[in-house]
Parts: structure tokens; C-alpha cells; sequence
């Protein structure tokens, strides 16, 4: 660890703050850059971590805004300023307006069948939310079932899980609002569409799990926070229950809990034959799970232990019988397939499919066969397997990109998976394990050509001479031209994440304007296994800031950007990503977006799922993991002195997976320091949470803001017409 890092908050405490005008926040006339930051109390708190004097003056900007009225008018602001200095961005209209035309397509979600009916979301563009459909049979008619777009006046509630009954008759599903990570669970009658009286509160990280006799079904979650901590406080003693239709949630029968050990969560999931309860248990974020199972044959629930843990990762994708098939990456770090007898705990696991080189991603039985998604190269490669392990063909995949779904149950072959590439949306397809026929199910018009666009996979050295893999997209003209373009580099380089190919309509408004963007799949992503991941996390974490930064020298010395034209961007842990690089190379890039991240590394683990996420980074509370934490946090290694790029950081008031306060106090400490003329500045979207649910129209209005800023400090002309 660099020395230097430990006396850079001695710097940002001496630095001074920057003036204010009596509304707290303004723009110099004639010159838009001139930014007066609105005024951040700075406290006189410096604590003690180990022998080490930490300063922490912004703590206040922890505090909800709901709540206290201070941290709600700086927020007020920051928000009024970072809107004045946004509107006059030149082309920010005419971004927005060409991505509203880039959504403006149908989308589908993958249908799942149960009971001869086919349920699946469908949105025609530009709603809000995407409402739920139903058809009675494959060629049946299709029915509107669900509109969330009618739940919430600003569209801010989503529809989030859910399951039917294995016969169809009902549905459950999660009602999320303002981008929550909290759920209340309710339930419809499919024949008439009418919903029941049934309400299930304080539901988080929760799967449901229908019983097989359609009856009720599982779900996972907390206590009831107090008042005033529905959004910041830690989640704890998650516990698993039975719902049953038609009754009130207090006579839900709790099934399992770990009150002894209440740092465990548990999840449900029920065989598709409807004959066994399967409850995964884990700690973190790590894949280390136990394993309990119980009969369901109407007696009462009784689990009993099936695999003691957490110690590694059991995924279970299907089962015959008593016979229960898991991916698991015990005795193999890159995975493989094992069956568990449920009904005899005590037996060994007996293998099915070897561990191989490739990741193995994921898994299910479909009809009377497996379907194994493997990882090569960050791209799907799917096979159809029979169910003693030999291998019966290929599954026929469109070509470059990312297969998702694959859903199904014993006896029906039928199943359905979605495709996607970089610059070709989501396409819908229908497969038969028997057959091996594979046919489009819906398939949406494009209103671009994804010719026009070229798709370079490239490998660069990071600074130990680890390879790291890079993706570039950009117009094929400016490939074949050799043109440096204003480029955007994202990462994220953690929890075992893998970066795969993907569309995204906002990414393709910057590609049509002539901008490049790159791709870069750090250490701490799951992309090449559990080495991979160790590579990048804990001690190793400096790696990930190495390869992003080794990234930006290695498109600038290869010609695709110019020295002064790239922008660097992340959300939530690439949040993180995006502070800790800024910090150490300020110098590298013109412009940054670091979007509702983890900022603030001695603090993360006191507020709702941060506990989660030692399993990453390494505890605050531990002697051998504070210096390491201390030494990258993004609030606490901010260079005063130093000319920084433009930063544009974002949140949300309703984040409360990382909840705002990172990014509250990572901002008012960039605008105390001395970081030359560029701007730091401060967005905070309201009812949007960390992005699941988030309304269209806000995603629109976020990264057209994001996007116009990036632009302006990179170089890239917006036009209304690109080429």
C-alpha cells in the first residue's frame, strides 16, 4: 500500500470551503464553468481507527432527508445548481429526444408457462413500466393482466417478481416502489383478473416459491424496520415463510430462521415437481451457501440438512424424484453438475458433469434433458445434456452475445431464452430439448442499423502484465478511418459480476453521435471464474483500479481516443470503481460519472445491505482490512491540489441499497477541495432507488443529462441528426 495514502484527509482537511451565495449555489455569468458549490458544514469529528486519525466532517449528510432538514435543503441546492449548469448544456434536447426514439420499439420479457397459459411483460416503448400479460395457449390472444403504470402518478412503483401458480390459476408478484429494495407481495385471480385482499410487507432479497399444490407459496423477510429507518437501517435476522391464499400475513407460518446466527439470509425455491423445499442459506454477497430441505406432501414443514455451510456455492437447477441436480463449485472453482438425494442427507454427492475450463454460468432441466449455459470469453456458449452427464448437441445461439432464461419443467420440452448482443436489443426464442428446434419468438424493430456499428474484442496489458479484456464499440467508419473519438471506458470489476453482451439504448445514442465506447472486464468479475474473482477483491482490490486505469493509458496510446477526450463511468461498486481511479490518476481523464456508489469505505457496513459486502471488500472493523479500505476510499483520498476531471456524481433520495449519503458526503468533499476549474457537481433523483424499477422517463432524463455532460468535457458534438 502506498504510504502517501494514509495523510490525504489530513489535505481535505485544510482545505477550505468554497463560497457560497446567499441561495447557496450559482453560476458565474458569461462563464458556465465558475460554479459557487453551496455551502456543506464541515464538523470537527476526527475518530480513531486503529492508532490512525480519521477525519470525517460531512458525517451529517448521513442523516435522511426525510427526516432532517438541513441534509434536505443542501440536496435542494446541489439539485438546483447541477439543473441550471445541465440545461445549458448544448445538445442535452437533443440526446434526450433520440433516445426516447431508441426506446420507442416493443420489448418483451421471457415468457413462463404454467398451466397452458404463457405469462410474460411486454412494454410498447416509452411506458414507464412494463406491464404483465397473459395468453391461453402459445397462439392464444394475449391479455393485459398487470399495469403498474397505473399504480403511481410519477411511475415510480414497479412490477418486480413474479411467479404464477404451477397450475395458473393465480399470480404473485412484488410491488416495488420508488426504486426500494423493499416489497409488498400481493396476489390475482388469472381468470378475472381480480386482485385479492392478500398483502405480504417487509419482503427484501426474496424469491417466490409456489407450493405444488398452487395453495401458497414461500417468501423471505425482515422485521418491520423502526420509523424513520425504512431506508438506511442494516438488514438482519431475514427469516423464511408460508403464505397461504387468501389468508391475512399475520397467520403466515414461519418455516426457518436462524435467530443464533443472524447475519444468514434464506431463500426458497420448490422442485418443479412441487415435491420438495429446497432453502438456500448465505451470509454475503460470496456464493457460500447451506442447504436445508423438507418434504411437501402436506404435513407439516420440517427442514433438515442437506448440505453444511455456507462453504460453497449450490445452485440447484432441477430434480427427478428424490434427486436433487446441482451446479456446485465444490472440489471445482470453475463449476460443475452433482445430484443430492433429498431423501437421504447423508449421502455423497455423485457427479455428473465434469468441471471444464469454461465457466459454468448456469443451468435447468427442460423436459427429459439439461441445458448448460457456460461462460467463454464473456460470451454464452449453451449445450443440451442428457441427464446421466453425455452431451446430445449445441443449443443454436444467434451468434455473439448473451443467452438468459432457458426456464422449464420435467416431462414438457418446451422452453424459451432471450438473445442480445452489444448493439442488437433483446430478441425472444422458443426451443424444443427434443427437437432441437429453435424458432423466433418476437423480435423487435430496430430503429437503427446495427451494420453501421462494429464490435472490436481486444486484449491490453494491466500493470502487473495480467491480460485484460476489452470490448470497443463504435461506428465501423471511424474503425475503418482509424479516427480517435470521444470515448466512454465503464467497469465494475467486483462481486463476481461478469460484463456480457448487452443492449442498451442509451448507450447507442452516444455511439450514433460518432462517441466510442469500451468495455473492459476487470479482475473481481466472475467472467474467468472464482480465480478471477479472488484477483480483484479484498487485498487484491488494487488490481481492479490498475486494469481500469491501464485500460484508459492503453485506448489512448491505440489511437481510439484523443489525449483530452475520455470519460470514465460506473454504477454501485463501478461507483466505487470510478472515485478510487479518479483519486489516484486525475490526470487520465477529462470527465467522470460515478453513479450511486460506495464511497465511503469505513461506513458501508452500517446501513441495509452493506454487511453484505465484506465478503469483497474486507470489514472496517478489522485491523488487517482497515489500511486497505482507508487506503483507496473515494470520500476519504480526495487529492486537494490537483486538477480533477468534470464530475457529474448521481443518486437517488430512495437508494437504499447504497444509500445516498456516499455519495452526499463523496460530493461535498470534492467541492471543498482544490481541484481546479472543472466541474464537481451533484445529481439526486427523487423516488428512484439504485436503478431496479427506475420509470423510463427518468432513466431518459438521467443519462441525457449524464451523457450532454460527458460530451461537453470530452469533445463530442451532439447533433440532432448524426450521421
Amino acid at each position: 500500500m502506498r504510504l502517501v495514502a494514509l495523510i490525504l484527509p489530513l489535505l481535505l482537511l485544510a482545505a477550505a470551503p468554497a463560497p457560497a451565495t446567499p441561495d447557496g449555489a450559482a453560476i458565474e455569468a458569461g462563464n458556465p464553468d465558475a460554479l459557487h458549490y453551496p455551502l456543506a458544514r464541515r464538523l470537527d469529528l476526527v475518530e480513531d481507527h486503529f492508532g490512525v486519525k480519521v477525519a470525517d466532517p460531512y458525517r451529517w449528510l448521513e442523516n435522511d432527508l426525510r427526516a432532517d432538514p438541513a441534509v434536505s435543503d443542501w440536496v435542494a441546492q446541489e439539485n438546483s445548481l447541477t439543473r441550471r449548469y445541465i440545461d445549458d448544456l448544448p445538445g442535452r434536447d437533443a440526446l434526450k429526444k433520440r433516445m426516447q426514439a431508441l426506446f420507442s420499439h416493443g420489448r418483451y420479457t421471457i415468457p413462463r408457462k404454467a398451466g397452458g397459459r404463457y405469462f410474460y411483460g411486454y412494454n410498447k416503448g416509452l411506458e414507464n413500466q412494463t406491464p404483465l400479460y397473459v395468453r391461453e395457449g402459445l397462439a392464444g390472444k394475449q391479455r393485459l393482466l398487470l399495469d403498474p403504470n397505473d399504480w403511481a402518478k410519477d411511475g415510480a412503483s414497479a412490477l418486480a417478481e413474479w411467479a404464477p401458480s404451477p397450475d395458473g390459476k393465480y399470480l404473485a408478484y412484488a410491488v416495488q416502489d420508488a426504486g426500494s429494495d423493499w416489497r409488498t407481495l400481493r396476489l390475482i385471480d388469472v381468470d378475472s383478473g381480480k386482485a385479492l385482499d392478500d398483502a405480504v410487507r417487509w419482503v427484501k432479497f426474496s424469491q417466490i416459491a409456489w407450493d405444488g399444490r398452487g395453495e401458497g407459496f414461500f417468501y423471505s423477510r425482515f422485521a418491520a424496520p423502526q420509523a424513520g429507518q425504512v431506508f438506511q437501517s442494516s438488514n438482519e435476522d431475514q427469516q423464511l415463510f408460508y403464505h397461504r391464499v387468501g389468508t391475512d400475513q399475520a397467520q403466515d407460518q414461519l418455516i426457518y430462521a436462524t435467530p443464533d446466527r443472524p447475519t444468514l439470509s434464506h431463500q426458497a425455491q420448490v422442485t418443479g415437481d412441487g415435491r420438495w423445499l429446497v432453502i438456500n442459506s448465505f451470509q454475503g454477497i460470496d456464493p457460500r451457501r447451506e442447504i436445508h430441505v423438507a418434504m411437501l406432501d402436506g404435513s407439516p414443514v420440517r427442514p433438515r440438512l442437506l448440505v453444511k455451510g455456507p462453504a460453497h456455492d449450490w445452485r440447484l437447477i432441477g430434480s427427478r424424484g428424490s434427486t436433487l441436480f446441482f451446479l456446485t463449485d465444490a472440489r471445482a472453482a470453475h463449476m460443475r453438475v452433482v445430484t443430492l438425494d433429498a431423501a437421504r442427507p447423508g449421502r455423497r454427492a455423485q457427479e455428473i458433469v465434469a468441471e471444464r475450463s469454461e465457466t459454468l454460468a448456469g443451468g435447468s432441466l427442460v423436459g427429459n434433458r439439461m441445458i448448460l449455459a457456460y461462460m467463454s470469453d464473456a460470451q454464452t456458449v449453451a449445450e443440451l445434456v442428457e441427464l446421466d452427464g453425455r452431451k446430445v448437441s449445441d443449443v443454436p445461439l444467434p451468434g455473439f452475445g448473451t443467452a438468459a432464461g432457458f426456464g422449464g419443467r420435467a416431462g414438457d420440452p418446451e422452453t424459451f431464452f432471450s438473445f442480445s448482443g452489444f448493439v442488437t436489443p433483446s430478441s425472444i426464442y422458443r426451443f424444443d430439448t427434443t427437437t432441437l428446434q429453435s424458432q423466433i419468438f418476437v423480435q423487435p424493430d430496430l430503429p437503427f442499423d446495427p451494420d453501421d456499428f462494429g464490435v472490436e474484442q481486444r486484449l491490453y496489458p494491466s500493470k502487473d502484465g495480467t491480460m485484460i479484456p476489452i470490448t470497443i464499440l463504435r461506428k465501423k467508419r471511424l474503425a475503418d478511418q482509424a479516427i480517435a473519438a470521444p470515448t466512454i471506458l465503464y467497469g465494475y470489476g467486483g462481486f463476481n459480476i461478469s460484463l456480457t453482451p448487452g443492449y442498451s439504448a442509451v448507450r447507442m445514442a452516444w455511439l450514433e453521435q460518432g462517441g466510442v465506447y469500451a468495455i473492459a472486464n476487470l479482475r473481481g468479475g466472475g467472467e474467468y471464474g472464482k480465480a478471477w474473482h479472488d484477483a480483484g477483491r479484498g487485498a487484491n482490490k488494487q488490481n481492479v483500479f490498475d486494469d481500469f486505469i491501464a485500460a484508459g493509458e492503453w485506448l489512448k496510446a491505440n489511437g481510439y481516443t484523443p489525449k483530452d477526450g475520455l470519460a470514465i463511468e460506473g454504477r454501485s461498486n463501478g461507483g466505487l470503481l470510478v472515485g478510487a481511479v479518479v483519486n489516484q490518476r486525475p490526470d487520465l481523464f477529462a470527465a467522470a460519472l460515478p453513479a450511486v456508489g460506495v464511497m465511503d469505505m469505513l461506513r458501508f457496513d452500517r446501513f441495509t445491505a452493506g454487511r453484505y459486502w465484506v465478503d469483497d471488500y474486507g470489514s472496517p472493523e478489522k485491523a488487517a482490512d482497515f489500511p486497505l479500505l482507508y487506503g483507496y476510499s473515494p470520500y476519504h483520498n480526495i487529492l486537494s491540489g490537483k486538477d480533477y476531471p468534470a464530475i457529474l456524481v448521481t443518486t437517488a433520495d430512495t437508494d437504499d441499497r447504497v444509500v445516498p449519503a456516499h455519495s452526499f458526503k463523496y460530493a461535498a468533499a470534492l467541492q471543498a477541495a482544490d481541484l481546479g476549474a472543472r466541474p464537481r457537481l451533484l445529481r439526486v433523483e427523487s423516488r428512484a432507488g439504485h436503478g431496479s424499477g427506475k420509470p423510463v422517463d427518468k432513466l431518459i432524463d438521467e443519462y441525457a443529462d449524464s451523457y450532454a455532460f460527458l460530451a461537453r468535457f470530452t469533445g463530442l458534438t451532439i447533433s440532432a441528426k448524426p450521421e
